[in-house]
């Protein structure tokens, strides 16, 4: 065997300088946004054969991760089905595809909700279910393509035709087609660059869709006539202003078409007749800066009303009713008023009771309400969905049917799979519909869960949600263990606790998995999002850091084995932490990271970056925004410091966040802080959600986990069976 190292590449700097409210900064190598120049796809990939070269060693470990994933899953699987209509619809999976199936079977029974199940014996080359229709075959449309993904698909009120999208590319500008269920073949109908899948009017003879502008903001609403070519679609809506994304649904009564103007901040509603195929947009409730509000049709007291989930009594948001007509906030009448200590998230209206999602004390609850028929006391009952554990993330979902019966409800936790769930509403029972099958003989209490909290920043308590495997802190309990920490703060997205197949192999090897649930999400209500973002983004930086140094004061492990990962803005933390706290942690994992922050906010011209401007201000016309920014961005800040190893991990065709931004941030590490270990690995047929298919994603991911793993002295540890 060869002793010479591989030696990393260096991009060439080509100095680009500019001048900000009167800071001149130089980028060095702005020159790599240029995608399709071949040099800058020769630098990529050099890194990527750098880094496999660099861990050319793990190719077993991540050759054995694949292999325990797979282990562990039911490859042949089908999910419980939900009732539409007349019809129950499911997907499928299969060993050896990668995509499976959507499917469905006529209901036969309109008064039983119980879902079908399949024969226990049900073999993958044969229907699940008796009469089971394949709707898409999803492996057989990625045919071909090296990368697929599904956007969204729409069956048509009258069941007989099926809209779908897909994207074939990665960077989420799909395609839609138009399927007759009866015949099998495709309509003439295309469209081409949607955003997503479509909504159906009340009839099958027209759906909404959704289109961009050039800087991939969601910015047109359509009107599609089956039958026609696209470009005469007729332009419903269309919002100028650019910190604004539209987007266009169906209420669950089936009554209205709601195109809803939402910025960071600041959201209105329009109104369609679902039935009207030329039926004009009317607004709701005009914008008004500051207020967010969302709109659901409910009949209560047998009069229609309008639902609105707002924040203009309070951060947290209450529940207003109003007439199911154009409306002010002065007419929004408290259903459920504001309350400080609980963050209402959504709302679900059905003919006979409400679901509302909610948080309170970092926990996300699911509240029912069940409807009188008495308009001064709209509500009868008033309950919580109950499920023991502390660390338990449950929340509503495939609830289609405006008039059934049970709610769907989905609940899980770092150890405990995910789990399917039918409450009865009337009789309150909760009933286990299915729970995701691991493989192999897991027993989720071989697991413990806990609750910590870190003390950050001005005293404020962080939680941080563990789990790890019994007995791998030695007899006593509290040896120090490997930790993997991750973290992504922003936006008011909750990194609830849930589980996780492939996490079985880094905690069987010995670690721990935490999430430090930072200033910068929803975890503990609006307050916490508020408290993470624009002059009080660092608050983020501060809270994992401390989460860090928590864990290891309190004697859960050591700074040296403590690997840190986020992706996204999570990336953004990522880098951030790594130049702030270096010293706090042992390694580094970025996933397509929003490091060059500064770079992108100041281009209004990029995708997404006026949108973005109430999340972390506007450095190109407020100067204090760009020192702020300037001060945190992690690319800014790259310096000669004592960086732990660190992997970069970003795709080409990502539209959220270019793939440039970690290819530059990884070059000028190498240059300034030339002792660091950086790998960079760029994805060359992915968008931001990485690679498609399951096998893919699998190994994907087992090559992180086996640098993970290395990192936190684990390569060659055998998983406890």
């Amino acid at each position: 065997m060869s002793d010479v190292q591989p030696v990393p590449p260096r991009a060439d700097q080509r100095p680009v300088t500019t001048t900000h409210h009167g800071h001149t900064r130089t980028d060095e190598y702005e020159w790599l946004r240029a995608k399709e120049d071949p040099a800058v796809l020769a630098h990529l990939e050099a890194e990527n054969a750098y880094t496999q070269a660099r861990t050319a060693h793990l190719a077993g470990l991540r050759g054995r991760i694949f292999d325990e994933i797979k282990s562990r899953t039911l490859e042949t699987d089908l999910s419980v089905p939900t009732r539409v209509r007349g019809f129950w619809y499911y997907g499928r999976s299969f060993e050896g595809r990668q995509y499976g199936a959507t499917c469905r079977v006529a209901v036969t029974d309109p008064d039983d909700w119980t879902p079908p199940q399949p024969a226990a014996d049900a073999r993958p080359d044969e229907p699940a279910l008796p009469g089971e229709e394949v709707l898409l075959d999803l492996d057989e449309l990625a045919e071909g393509h090296d990368f697929f993904s599904l956007g969204g698909s729409s069956v048509s009120p009258d069941d007989r035709l099926l809209a779908y999208a897909t994207d074939v590319v990665g960077d989420e500008r799909y395609t839609v087609r138009v399927l007759d269920l009866s015949t099998r073949e495709l309509r003439e109908d295309v469209l081409t660059d949607v955003l997503g899948g479509v909504t159906w009017g009340g009839s099958a003879d027209h759906f909404y869709y959704t289109t961009v502008d050039d800087a991939w903001r969601p910015d047109k609403v359509w009107r599609h006539r089956l039958g026609t070519a696209q470009a005469e679609d007729e332009l419903v809506f269309h919002e100028p202003d650019g910190r604004y994304f539209v987007g266009v649904g169906r209420t669950r009564s089936r009554r209205y078409v709601v195109v809803a103007a939402s910025s960071k901040t600041t959201s209105e509603f329009h109104v369609l007749d679902a039935d009207d195929p030329d039926a004009r947009p009317v607004l709701f409730a005009a914008r008004t800066e500051g207020v967010e509000y969302s709109l659901e049709h409910a009949v209560i007291g047998g009069e229609d009303r309008f639902l609105v989930l707002h924040n203009a009594n309070g951060p947290e948001f209450e529940l207003g009713i109003a007439p199911a007509e154009p409306t002010p906030p002065a007419g929004w009448q408290p259903l459920l008023a504001h309350d400080p200590a609980v963050r209402l998230e959504d709302v679900d209206a059905f003919a006979s009771h409400l679901v509302v999602q909610q948080r309170s004390n970092g926990a996300s609850q699911v509240r029912v309400l069940e409807l009188s028929t008495d308009p001064a006391a709209p509500i009868a009952a008033d309950r919580l969905v109950e499920f023991p554990g502390e660390l338990a993330s449950v929340g509503a979902g495939g609830n289609p049917a405006w008039e059934q019966p049970t709610i769907r409800v989905g609940m899980g936790s770092l150890a405990r799979p995910s789990a399917v769930y039918d409450h009865d509403l009337r009789t309150g029972e909760l009933v286990l519909r299915k729970q995701a099958p691991v493989l192999g003989g897991y027993d989720p209490d071989d697991y413990e869960e806990h609750r910590l909290w870190a003390t950050s920043t001005g005293g404020v308590e962080v939680p941080i949600s563990l789990v790890v495997r019994k007995g791998v802190r030695g007899p006593s309990g509290t040896d120090p263990v490997p930790v993997h920490l991750y973290g992504y703060g922003a936006y008011e997205a909750s990194m609830d606790p849930y589980f996780s197949v492939a996490r079985l192999s880094l905690l069987d090897r010995g670690a721990a998995f935490a999430i430090a649930h930072v200033r910068g999400g929803g975890e503990m209500g609006r307050r916490w999002y508020d408290d993470g973002k624009l002059e009080h983004k660092q608050h983020t930086f501060d809270d994992f850091v401390a989460a860090a140094r928590h864990l290891v004061e309190s004697g859960w492990t050591t700074a040296e084995r403590i690997v840190a990962e986020g992706a996204s803005a999570g990336g953004l933390l990522i880098g951030a932490v790594a130049n702030q706290a270096p010293e706090t942690f042992g390694g580094f994992v970025a996933g397509v990271p929003f490091v060059d922050t500064l770079t992108t906010m100041l281009d209004a011209s990029l995708p997404l970056t006026v949108p973005e401007y109430d999340e972390w201000g506007n450095p190109s016309d407020d100067p204090v925004a760009y020192e702020r920014i300037a001060g945190y961005a992690p690319y800014e800040n790259v310096a000669d410091l004592p960086y732990p190893p660190i992997l970069a991990e970003t795709s080409l065709n990502d539209t959220r966040v270019l793939y440039v931004e970690p290819a530059k941030w990884v070059a000028r590490l190498r240059a300034r802080a030339p002792q660091a270990d950086v790998l960079l690995r760029t994805e060359m047929a992915a968008g931001h959600g990485g690679v498609s298919g399951r096998y893919r994603a699998w190994e994907d991911r087992a090559f992180t986990l086996a640098w993970i793993l290395d990192r936190l002295g684990l390569a060659d540890a055998e998983p406890v069976s």
